[in-house]
C-alpha cells in the first residue's frame, strides 16, 4: 500500500498555517477536484484525500494528534475518509456545494423562516363619485387584515408563559442527518418536524390567537383623496398592509380608485367634456347662455351662425392636475336642436323664412364632429 501523502503538503500549506489559510486552501482544491466538475479518473480519489486532510487539520485536537503522531494517530478507527466518525466541519464543504452545484442541503429554509420578513401588501378598491374625483375628498374605509395579537404581543404563548427552545433541533429549526455516498459522508438538512423551522415550541398557546401570533382584525382608516384622481389611480398607504414576520416591517396598502360616470360630464385627461343643446334661433342669431360646469353655472357666448357640433373651450374649468396647481379646461360641444313639432305660428314663421333661404343643397367639407374635437384638444 502506498504511503499517505502528508496532509499539509496535500493542501499546499505550511505547518504553521492558521485556520483561515487552511479553509482557503481546502476550498480551492475542493472546487478543482470535485467529481461533478473534474471528470478525470483520479479526481474522486484526490477529492477524498483533500477532504480527509481538511477534516483533520481544521479540528484543533485532531491536528495536534496528527502533528505528534502523523497518520498513525488515526489507524484505530477514528473515522476519516468515509468512516462513521464525527465530522464537525461539513458546513464548509456544503458551502462549496452550494456555490458550485446548487447545494445538497436546504440550510437556508429554517434561517429564512426565522429571519425578519416584510409583511404582504394589501389592495382596497375605492369607488368615488365623479365630482369627488375632481375635487378630492376624505373617505373612511375599513380593511380586514392580520394584526399582531394584542394578548401575547406576537410570541404566540399565553401571558405568563414563554415559548421554549425546541429540543428536537436545539433551536436551530433544522434536523441534520449523516448520510453516506460514493463521495464519502454528507449531511442532509431538513426542516424540524417538531417546531416547523421556528426553533421554538409553544407549550401553552395564547387563548386569543391559538399560538398563531396574529389575529384577523377589521381596521378603520381615513384616506385623503387628492383632487384630480382618475380610474385606476393607485394610492399607497405605507405600513398599512399585513404585519411583518419576526420583527420585519409591515407591508403597504394600495387604494385603487374607481370613478362612477357622471350624468353628463365626461373626462379626457384633465379636460371635461359636456354636450349642450341650443335651439335653431340661438344658433342662427347667437346668444349668451349658461353652461353647467363642475364649479357651477358659467356664461358662454354663442356666436351667430353656430353649427351643430361646434366646439367651445372654457379655460380653467377642468380637472386639477395631481402634481401641480393648474387645471384643465371644459370643452363644450353644441348640438343644434331641430323642433319635432311646431305651433301654427311657428310653422308660419318658418315658411316665411324658408322663402328667403332657397332650396339649393350645398356639399360640406369632410371635416366632421370628431375632427373638431381633435382641433379643440390640440391632438
Amino acid at each position: 500500500m502506498a504511503a499517505k501523502e502528508d496532509y499539509y503538503e496535500l493542501l499546499g500549506i505550511s505547518r504553521g498555517a492558521g485556520q483561515d489559510e487552511i479553509k482557503k486552501a481546502f476550498r480551492k482544491l475542493a472546487r478543482q477536484y470535485h467529481p461533478d466538475v473534474n471528470k478525470e479518473p483520479a479526481a474522486e480519489a484526490k477529492f477524498k484525500e483533500i477532504n480527509e486532510a481538511y477534516e483533520v487539520l481544521s479540528d484543533e485536537q485532531k491536528r495536534a494528534a496528527y502533528d505528534r503522531y502523523g497518520h498513525a494517530a488515526f489507524r484505530n478507527g477514528s473515522g476519516f475518509g468515509g468512516g462513521q466518525g464525527d465530522f464537525g466541519n461539513f458546513t464548509d464543504i456544503n458551502d462549496i456545494f452550494s456555490e458550485f452545484f446548487g447545494g445538497f442541503t436546504h440550510t437556508g429554509t429554517a434561517q429564512q423562516r426565522r429571519s425578519p420578513r416584510r409583511g404582504a401588501d394589501l389592495r382596497y378598491d375605492l369607488k368615488l363619485e365623479f365630482l369627488e374625483a375632481v375635487f378630492g375628498v376624505e373617505k373612511e374605509i375599513e380593511i380586514v387584515r392580520n394584526e399582531t395579537c394584542p394578548r401575547c404581543t406576537g410570541n404566540g404563548a399565553e401571558p405568563g408563559t414563554t415559548p421554549s427552545r425546541c429540543r428536537t433541533c436545539n433551536g436551530t429549526g433544522e434536523v441534520r442527518r449523516m448520510q453516506q455516498s460514493i463521495l464519502g459522508s454528507f449531511v442532509s438538512v431538513t426542516t424540524c418536524p417538531t417546531c416547523g423551522g421556528s426553533g421554538e415550541v409553544i407549550a401553552v398557546p395564547c387563548k386569543q390567537c391559538g399560538g398563531k401570533k396574529q389575529i384577523r382584525s377589521t381596521r378603520a382608516l381615513s384616506v385623503n383623496i387628492p383632487p384630480g384622481v382618475d380610474n385606476g389611480t393607485q394610492m399607497r398607504l405605507n405600513n398599512e398592509g399585513e404585519p411583518g414576520v419576526n420583527g420585519g416591517p409591515p407591508g403597504n396598502l394600495y387604494v385603487v380608485i374607481n370613478v362612477t360616470p357622471h350624468a353628463y360630464f365626461r373626462r379626457k385627461d384633465q379636460d371635461i367634456i359636456v354636450e349642450v343643446s341650443i335651439n335653431i334661433a340661438q344658433a342662427a342669431l347667437g346668444d349668451e347662455v349658461e353652461i353647467p360646469t363642475v364649479d357651477g353655472k358659467e356664461k358662454l357666448v354663442i356666436p351667430p351662425g353656430t353649427q351643430s357640433g361646434g366646439v367651445f373651450r372654457i379655460k380653467g374649468k377642468g380637472v386639477p392636475h395631481l402634481r401641480r396647481s393648474a387645471r384643465g379646461d371644459q370643452i363644450v360641444v353644441v348640438d343644434v336642436g331641430i323642433p319635432q313639432s311646431l305651433t301654427p305660428e311657428q310653422r308660419r314663421l318658418f315658411l316665411e323664412l324658408a322663402k328667403t333661404l332657397g332650396k339649393d343643397v350645398v356639399p360640406q367639407q369632410a371635416k366632421g364632429f370628431f375632427d373638431k374635437l381633435r382641433d379643440a384638444f390640440g391632438v
